[in-house]
């Protein structure tokens, strides 16, 4: 019986929570771009009315940070898989070690839902 950081599944799960990283940092750049591309959905639809526009600039923004923030999950991902890979190989590697990665990418999106909530309260 192998030892469990010599057993092959063990780099096969960090592989897939890399992959897990690397389809959030995906997701959150789709986003990111839908966002920044529905104002300018929205400026062209306003431009056919003749009401007042309401400015659309704080989509581009925050679509932008999202890109920004799926750009920083990804680098953030590489640089993790390496450690923990090297983390394996050594025999260093602590189970129940919290993400700090994951922790920190909740509260910004926490962060992110309130405001945008808050925005979309003082828009109405």
């Amino acid at each position: 019986m192998p030892n469990e950081l010599e057993d092959p599944r063990t780099y096969f799960a960090a592989e897939r929570t890399f992959l897990a990283w690397i389809r959030t940092g995906l997701g959150l750049m789709g986003v990111g771009f839908a966002l920044a591309r529905f104002g300018l959905f929205l400026r062209e639809m306003q431009g056919n009315q003749a009401a007042a526009p309401h400015p659309t600039g704080l989509s581009v923004y925050s679509g932008v940070g999202l890109v920004a923030l799926g750009v920083i999950v990804n680098v953030s991902a590489v640089i993790e898989h390496f450690r923990t890979v090297r983390e394996l190989r050594s025999g260093a590697w602590i189970p129940g070690r919290i993400s700090r990665n994951a922790v920190f990418l909740a509260l910004t999106l926490a962060l992110f839902g309130v405001a945008v909530g808050i925005y979309l309260l003082l828009l109405r």
